[in-house]
């Protein structure tokens, strides 16, 4: 059973359907107002889709707001009958933050190239900002990082699962807070006492643990298409998720632009299997 479709369509329709339902912020989030915008992440995924509407008008795209555990096993048990068969719940699903982008092959079957997720951790900042003291005395300028980011992980081994047979993998998660900084920075607190915050402290960076899900590539990079590794007498394809960190919020151009590198990647790798009437660059 396939997840709600948000839009669908080509060219100019799309872009209309996309304006109709959520105004005209997404529209503009390539052009010099952009960063004047506080969007979503799935306003921001809209706005890729419009773009890539624009870019490839002989495409067909679809932007669903989830996939069920029931499809996914589906597709599992497609390849090998002993895989999927797990299911306790009938209403599992992956519901990305920012959805599921995907295009019609000429064969008439939706191919995943865009998923979108958006993760704030850390509040330390702020806090230090706003010379507010936490920890169970109200006593310390820092709170040690949760564990939000691991229900992330089980969303990208679900997609991984779903895309077993592509030779892309399209997830791109962005990471913001005091728990993903990648350098250290000062921080000037109301009664002017400067707090340093400390990018490779274990009390905050989380950044570690988020690089599982990448078999530990340098971060802040498109993993878009998979590559092989001989491991052994063995050759390994592995399907890596491609995660953006910093310490302050991601600008919605930001997160577009890459986000568009990686659905303009998909779409180079299934080149073959699409009817674009132009060349993928």
């Amino acid at each position: 059973m396939a997840g709600e479709v948000e839009f669908k369509g080509k060219g100019q329709a799309l872009r209309l359907g996309i304006q109709q339902e959520l105004g005209g912020g997404p529209l503009t989030i390539f052009g010099a107002a952009a960063q004047k915008h506080d969007l979503s992440i799935r306003e921001v995924t809209a706005g890729v889709l419009v773009k890539l509407a624009e870019e490839f008008p002989n495409l067909e795209f679809q932007l669903r707001t989830s996939l069920s555990k029931r499809e996914i096993n589906a597709k599992l048990s497609g390849f090998d009958p002993r895989l999927g068969q797990a299911l306790f719940v009938e209403s599992a699903s992956i519901r990305p933050d920012g959805g599921i982008t995907e295009v019609k092959d000429r064969n008439g079957k939706w191919r995943v190239v865009l998923v979108g997720e958006s993760k704030h951790q850390g509040n330390d900042v702020e806090k230090i900002l706003a010379g507010v003291l936490q920890g169970k005395n109200k006593d310390q300028d820092f709170m040690a990082a949760g564990n939000a980011i691991e229900r992330m992980h089980k969303n990208v081994l679900e997609l991984r699962n779903f895309m077993l047979d592509e030779k892309h993998f399209p997830y791109v998660v962005f990471l913001q807070g005091s728990n993903f900084a990648t350098e250290s920075f000062d921080v000037t607190r109301p009664d002017g006492r400067v707090v340093r915050v400390v990018h490779d402290s274990g009390l905050l960076n989380r950044i570690d643990r988020l690089t599982a899900s990448s078999l530990s590539r340098e971060i802040n990079q498109n993993y878009c298409e998979n590559i092989t590794v001989r491991a052994g007498e063995h050759d390994h394809m592995f399907q890596i998720a491609s995660l953006y960190c910093k310490a302050h919020p991601w600008e919605a151009k930001e997160m577009a632009d890459r986000m568009l590198e990686v659905a303009r990647t998909s779409l180079r790798v299934l080149a073959n299997d699409l009817d674009f009437g132009q060349n993928v660059t």
